[in-house]
């Protein structure tokens, strides 16, 4: 039996699930293992223009100029711009991201682990995610984990080396019962264990929000996923306008927001520079890059993963599009990047999640660990754009 690795989200949730070590090794872990991988039909290349030397070094320098000299954001222009350049030089973009992340964030990387606290039976069809009740998966719904058990997944987390704790949830957005659990959990795994308490409980009302920063919620997830344009085309139960309005409200509110994308669902490269302007209008502080990894019974589950190149290429465009944020290795990295994972992590990714993901297998967090020391990258907590 090999473990499958995914992307699997409530609306807006987090992209990931787990603790670190043996996914069945205790009750709190509800891991999918499933025979062999899901390869599908492969997604087409994209038909890039021919462009000489001389422009794509044109190209670079002047993005280099804007982001370390003028200090201002690209333009959704010149980010399709670099997207065009021929995959021979993406060793050039990826190093300038990486000379733009230590520019701007430093060397440090921000370890996090995960717990799904509330796993399966959402009610919201988004099609790369197991977890939806309108689809026929492996994965069930279990009702939330008691108190025991989280604080367990989160003394499990710090002794990984991580700083941040998210708690998350398998719904379309909180009901009042499961606020007051959130909020009695908070307070308790930040006593206990000393984390940064992080979130993701789906879409939001003001008062939630309110709720949710008096009660010390650290950072609040709801990823956008991709571009208002290819939305509709994953998601019908809610719409992109629904998760900016949370992700406006988290930041209002005062949480740092976390807010992600998923590359490989069938968007262009001129939906995904889309999503990055669009990121860069709300200005969060974490961004989670997951890559498709298609789960079977979903309506995305004959895709094909991203090629490893093609995801190099796409986390050095975040960065370079999103200068100052946390971006995070989050759902799918394994399997898209395999070998080239160290690259990841000179290509701008300066966070990760250490352990497993929402009901699949991530690898061991000693080997992420060792990868980070072997890059001489120290961990430690990062908040805030620097």
């Amino acid at each position: 039996m090999v473990p499958l690795l995914s992307f699997l989200s409530a609306p807006g949730g987090h992209y990931r699930n787990g603790m670190p070590g043996d996914a069945t090794a205790t009750p709190i872990r509800t891991t999918v293992t499933l025979s062999a991988p899901n390869r599908g039909r492969r997604q087409a290349e994209p038909d890039r223009p021919d462009i000489d030397s001389s422009t794509a070094r044109n190209r670079l320098s002047a993005a280099q100029a804007a982001l370390l000299d003028e200090h201002r954001l690209l333009t959704a222009e010149e980010l399709a711009g670099l997207a065009a350049l021929p995959d021979d030089w993406v060793t050039s973009l990826a190093a300038l991201a990486h000379q733009v992340r230590l520019a701007r964030c430093g060397p440090g990387v921000e370890v996090e682990g995960i717990l799904s606290a509330k796993t399966g039976g959402c009610p919201e069809d988004c099609h790369f995610c197991s977890q939806s009740s309108q689809f026929d998966t492996p994965v069930k719904a279990t009702p939330f984990l008691d108190a025991g058990e989280v604080l367990q997944a989160a003394e499990e987390t710090k002794a990984a080396g991580a700083t941040e704790f998210c708690i998350v949830l398998a719904v379309r957005g909180p009901d009042e019962r499961t606020m007051q659990r959130i909020l009695e959990l908070v307070p308790l795994i930040h006593e206990q264990t000393g984390l940064n308490v992080a979130v993701s409980a789906g879409l939001l009302t003001e008062d939630q929000a309110r709720r949710f920063a008096q009660g010390g919620v650290h950072r609040y997830n709801h990823n956008l996923e991709t571009s208002r344009s290819f939305f509709p085309n994953v998601v019908t139960t809610h719409s992109w306008d629904d998760r900016r309005d949370t992700c406006r409200l988290v930041r209002n509110h005062g949480m740092e927001l976390c807010c992600g994308a998923l590359i490989g669902m069938g968007e262009s490269d001129e939906q995904r520079i889309e999503l990055l302007v669009q990121l860069q209008e709300l200005d969060p502080t974490e961004v989670p890059m997951n890559f498709l990894n298609p789960r079977p019974g979903t309506p995305l589950g004959d895709e094909h993963p991203v090629a490893a190149w093609e995801a190099i290429r796409w986390i050095a465009l975040f960065r370079l599009g999103l200068p100052g944020v946390i971006l995070r290795y989050a759902g799918g990295r394994e399997v898209t990047l395999r070998e080239l994972q160290s690259m990841g992590m000179t290509s701008g990714i300066n966070a990760l999640i250490v352990g497993n993901y929402l009901t699949t297998l991530g690898r061991s967090a000693d080997e992420d660990l060792q990868m980070l020391s072997d890059l001489r990258m120290p961990v430690g907590a990062l908040t805030g754009v620097l």
